[in-house]
């Protein structure tokens, strides 16, 4: 807010000393020098004493420097200021997230829109994943959240809410360590032969569905478990303490520490992306206009 010559003057007279100021200016000090001595030829004035002890201010410097000081001050309050109302101004987007459902993806979306995003400040609320309570999660998107990342085709998640896809994550098998298949770099279809695959139950997800049917069809020896619809932490808890392999994604790899994620010689695959509301707010559809995940607020 003031001239870097101001500035320099100001460091100057509270280091005593060309070299001092030279260090905290990260400068050299034949560099401090000069913008001094600029100063005193623009000004007309001496400000400085120079002596082999150092520099002192002149009796037209103390006065320049105690003005610079206050304008300094001054203008560091106002721009603190400036900040804090520019704060105010920006829309807060509520993202929710948890262990299987977390929020990176919208913040890598956000920081890779850039300036675009600037006008948004984002407000993070953990949520758990519950498979009891899942729903009513999911139901408070645009109340409670206006967005969730989820990986998502489930039927009675999409009665809830509008999913815009982002990508999708392949399907892996998760299995516990000591497992005869855990020290695997890549499994293929065959090697489950035998092995009991825990996974969701049919009928709300037709990427799972579709890999059930595959191994029904393809590898019948394979002993299927139904889990709940919507996995749990109690789920990854349950297959690696009784030794069963668990049908997952290469996103949950590091959910459990007791569980090893593997590829699988296959072409299946669950999208992820933005969970919100049917009739999302100002905020949010100005954040996905943004994005391009939508054209404008007719998309909803």
């Amino acid at each position: 807010m003031i001239s870097e010559g101001l500035k320099t003057l100001i460091c100057v007279a509270d280091c005593g000393s060309f070299n001092q100021a030279a260090e905290r200016l990260f400068l050299s000090p034949p560099a401090v020098m000069k913008q001094v001595n600029a100063l005193e030829a623009e000004l007309g004035l001496k400000l400085l004493e120079r002596s082999r002890r150092g520099v002192r201010l002149t009796a037209g410097g103390e006065i320049l420097y105690r003005h610079a000081r206050k304008m300094q001050r001054e203008g560091e309050a106002a721009l603190a200021e400036a900040r804090r109302a520019m704060e105010a101004e920006k829309s807060v987007l509520r993202v929710g997230t948890s262990l299987l459902n977390p929020c990176k993806p919208f913040m890598d979306l956000w920081q890779r829109l850039g300036e675009r995003a600037s006008g948004f400040k984002i407000e993070v609320t953990p949520f758990d994943d519950d498979r009891a309570g899942i729903l009513s999660v999911v139901a408070r998107v645009g109340a409670d959240f206006d967005f969730i990342v989820g990986v998502c085709d489930s039927a009675q998640w999409l009665r809830l809410c509008r999913f815009l896809p982002l990508g999708a994550y392949s399907h892996c098998v998760a299995a516990p360590i000591g497992h005869p298949l855990a020290g695997r770099q890549r499994l293929r279809m065959r090697d489950l032969r035998g092995e009991t695959l825990v996974m969701v139950k049919r009928g709300d997800s037709p990427a799972n569905d579709r890999l059930r049917d595959a191994l029904e069809r393809e590898r019948p020896q394979v002993r299927i478990e139904d889990a709940d619809h919507f996995y749990d932490i109690s789920v990854f808890n349950r297959c690696a303490r009784e030794g069963k392999l668990l049908l997952t994604l290469e996103c949950w790899k590091d959910v459990h520490p007791g569980l090893t994620t593997l590829p699988v010689e296959w072409d299946y695959a669950i999208p992820y992306g933005l969970l919100c509301a049917r009739e999302p707010s100002s905020e949010a559809r100005s954040f996905l206009r943004k994005a391009g995940l939508a054209a404008g607020k007719s998309d909803f």
